[in-house]
């Protein structure tokens, strides 16, 4: 399972909100390049990028920021926040990431867009999912539709794509675990990855998620504890390589080959 750091961006600085509260900022350094660097020393294979401007705004405000990140590492970079339109994806490509989080904000309304995304860049296009109690959120959080979170992802899979990012804003940011049921419900309801992120506060949240690669979980974003210290990066990394998981959920596809093959 991959482990992924996050490094949030705010007028050009490595930020954490909590629960996506821009008057609840703490700032972590005022060089998200050196940040990034560091997670990539200590053995990240992907960087979690997040454009919070851009989120709130609707338009990447930090996208210097990023490609300066994009140029200075070299493991991948997915980025997300403000990607609402084919010539700001065009952009952020051209830039350097490796991939682009359309989030609830570009999908909710209508999934036209992602459509076009995906038929153009395939799996190069990640869902971000943001939900407080298991409605969608949009506009950097600050509405909540009444759009169910499993509606969206079903809706995103049907289109095509492979993986989901699944954020529980109440837990976001507060170190106080993950929603454990509801990430299990969305992994359950649909046959592709599911990223989790949003609350990891030590070392027994990620074996608790390590666990539930057999429902789907295919990674994990930690933000705010490796920022703390209440979760080493290395130790993790190594804790999911060490890993030895579980026989795998069977899917709704496998059950219909099972059933054929009788």
């Amino acid at each position: 399972m991959l482990i992924i750091p996050a490094i949030d961006v705010r007028k050009g600085r490595c930020i954490r909100l909590a629960q996506g509260n821009v008057r609840d900022e703490t700032v972590y350094s005022e060089q998200p390049v050196s940040v990034a660097k560091l997670w990539q020393l200590n053995g990240a294979k992907m960087i979690h990028l997040v454009d919070i401007d851009g989120a709130i705004t609707g338009t990447p405000k930090n996208l210097a920021t990023i490609f300066k990140i994009v140029r200075a590492i070299k493991i991948p970079v997915q980025m997300g926040g403000g990607i609402r339109d084919m010539e700001t994806l065009e952009k952020v490509f051209d830039g350097g990431v490796e991939r682009a989080i359309l989030g609830t904000s570009a999908v909710a309304a209508s999934l036209d867009f992602l459509k076009e995304a995906y038929a153009k860049y395939k799996d190069r296009i990640v869902v971000g999912i943001d939900a407080k109690r298991g409605m969608v959120a949009v506009k950097g959080w600050k509405e909540i539709t009444n759009k169910k979170a499993l509606t969206i992802a079903k809706e995103v899979q049907e289109v095509g794509i492979k993986e989901i990012i699944y954020t529980d804003i109440e837990k976001d940011g507060m170190l106080c675990g993950p929603n454990f049921k509801s990430i299990k419900e969305i992994a359950n309801a649909v046959n592709i990855g599911v990223i989790a992120t949003g609350g990891i506060s030590g070392i027994k949240d990620v074996e608790h998620l390590l666990a539930m690669e057999k429902y789907g979980v295919t990674g994990m974003i930690i933000g705010k504890a490796l920022y703390t210290g209440k979760v080493d990066l290395k130790a993790a990394i190594k804790l999911a390589k060490e890993y030895k998981p579980e026989a795998r959920r069977l899917t709704k596809k496998t059950k219909r080959q099972k059933k054929g093959r009788k």
